[in-house]
């Protein structure tokens, strides 16, 4: 297989892994930014450690990696619309961005969205280098949860709420 055949198969795989969709927020001395992940999850509760990947060709890398700040808001399926629009799948500024709905600043500097399932405020301990991407290890110092709202996971290349029903709720933080 040729790298090109070997790259568009890998990704039709990773169509296949279904994952929450989250908005990777910053704020700090290189500005305000934000964008949608999926590729994020917990690393360890001891000390609680969430890892990021963020392709170091986007915008947002270098200003996530120098603010050294973050906020990884959870969204639930009724941010479908607003995960599309920090995609960048409308050709909204980044300002524009965040007018779409109410974000407060976190106890870090990072914008929180009030909506979400949970956001989890942290500190960029250590990033790594692993081709396109750097894979950025966030302490989380805050987090804050909701006890209600569906799950949103980006799975087959299209968004699809996750019923809540039958599963126990979060506990509110």
């Amino acid at each position: 297989m040729t790298h090109d055949e070997t790259r568009t198969h890998f990704r039709n795989a990773m169509a296949c892994l279904g994952a929450a969709v989250n908005i990777i927020t910053t704020d700090g001395p290189r500005g305000r930014c934000g964008i949608t992940a999926s590729a994020v999850c917990s690393v360890t509760d001891t000390p609680p450690t969430m890892l990021v990947c963020i392709n170091q060709s986007s915008y947002v890398h270098d200003v996530m990696h120098e603010n050294a700040n973050l906020c990884i808001n959870i969204l639930g399926a009724h941010c479908q619309d607003l995960a599309r629009v920090f995609a960048g799948m409308t050709g909204c500024s980044m300002d524009a961005r965040f007018d779409q709905c109410a974000w407060q600043p976190g106890a870090l500097g990072a914008p929180v969205l009030g909506d979400a399932l949970a956001s989890l405020e942290g500190q960029i301990v250590d990033s790594k280098t692993v081709g396109s991407h750097s894979v950025m290890f966030v302490r989380i110092e805050r987090i804050a949860t909701r006890i209600d709202g569906d799950g949103l996971v980006y799975f087959g290349r299209q968004f699809h709420r996750l019923a809540r029903a039958g599963v126990a709720a979060c506990e509110a933080a």
